[in-house]
């Protein structure tokens, strides 16, 4: 049985990738700082770490729970909240799993980080500008750790069922939605293909569109 440890998990994209692992028939070990939530992902056979992601022995443990064979998904983020873990939390994930043994991350951040700020609107950048910067600063870091890892770019997020019309693409630009079920569908077999070490996607679904 594969171990999958997720950052993350108890809420939108972080839930979507849970709730396709446990399909998958993975164990599933996730860090989780409230209580409730914590209560509700063990029901669903989560194995849970209660902490922050802030808190470098939280992370520190999680990694030591799943143990060193487990691949890694990191979806943490946060809007204008006071403690943001777009940066600061995913540089504990990196640096902690290196320091734990564990090799294979997939890094979830957004349309419009790194290189692909250039094609970012510019309400976006003013909504969300903040956020995707300090995410650019994540992968970043990731891409200049030991680990092997993919970067996945998503464009806006919806909840509901996947459609299956989602797709990949690199070095393009991107506008749109995606389920983020289907995010974590196609994130899922990412982690385990070799040809995704070392590379950046970001995924849009051609068959929504806003409005």
């Amino acid at each position: 049985m594969p171990t999958t440890l997720i950052f993350g998990a108890s809420r939108g994209q972080g839930r979507a990738f849970t709730e396709q692992a446990l399909r998958q028939g993975h164990r599933v070990v996730a860090l989780v700082r409230h209580a409730d939530m914590a209560a509700e992902l063990q029901s669903l056979g989560v194995e849970v770490v209660t902490g922050n992601a802030l808190d470098p022995q939280a992370v520190a443990t999680a990694c030591q729970a799943a143990g060193d064979a487990a691949r890694v998904i990191s979806t943490l983020g946060s809007f204008r909240q006071a403690e943001p873990v777009d940066y600061l939390g995913n540089r504990l994930v990196i640096d902690e799993m290196e320091r734990a043994g564990l090799t294979r991350l997939l890094l979830v951040t957004s349309l419009g980080c790194g290189d692909s700020w250039q094609y970012l609107p510019e309400r976006a950048r003013v909504a969300f500008g903040h956020e995707v910067r300090l995410k650019s600063l994540a992968e970043s870091w990731l891409q200049t750790s030991t680990l092997d890892w993919t970067i996945l770019r998503p464009a806006g997020l919806q909840d509901g069922e996947a459609t299956g019309q989602a797709e990949l693409s690199q070095n393009k630009e991107l506008h749109g939605l995606v389920r983020r079920q289907d995010v974590a569908i196609r994130g899922m077999q990412l982690l385990t293909d070799p040809q995704a070490l070392g590379q950046i996607y970001a995924i849009a679904d051609p068959s929504l569109s806003r409005g």
